[in-house]
């Protein structure tokens, strides 16, 4: 089991320094401000794609722990609506066109990338373990 978690999170490092590298490279030919706002939304689609997989790898790792997984869903739909909400607050004029400018859906999209990025390092934790020792890890497996 150990070596099938250390395995997961070898190919998701992997697949998200493929899908940065990619993004960077957007962000580094892009010469127009529709071009960036595109980065910007592949930024957003990358960070999406790994939160998914890191769940998913949580959930694969820890299937066997109905009660954890349930609390797990719980708590990641309460983060979805937190994220959104920080979102709100963020940009409370998001639907005024004007309020934001031409950079609007790229700033948007870079910013939900960021939030995203993380909640999947507060998800790695159920793969990547704590270190030995920690007496207060609760569900966390040790390293």
């Amino acid at each position: 089991m150990k070596f099938t978690c250390m395995v997961l999170s070898v190919m998701i490092s992997v697949i998200h320094v493929q899908a940065a590298d990619a993004v960077q490279a957007c962000y580094d030919s892009a010469k127009t401000q529709s071009e960036l706002n595109r980065c910007g939304g592949m930024d957003q689609k990358r960070a999406d794609d790994e939160i998914n997989a890191v769940y998913q790898a949580v959930i694969k790792k820890h299937h066997a722990d109905a009660a954890f997984i349930k609390k797990l869903q719980i708590a990641q739909r309460a983060w979805l609506k937190w994220r959104d909400a920080e979102m709100e607050a963020i940009y409370p004029d998001k639907d005024d066109p004007n309020a934001y400018g031409s950079v609007f859906p790229m700033c948007w999209s870079s910013q939900l990338a960021v939030i995203t990025e993380e909640r999947i390092k507060q998800l790695r934790k159920w793969i990547d373990g704590t270190p030995e020792g920690d007496v207060c890890s609760g569900s966390i497996p040790v390293k």
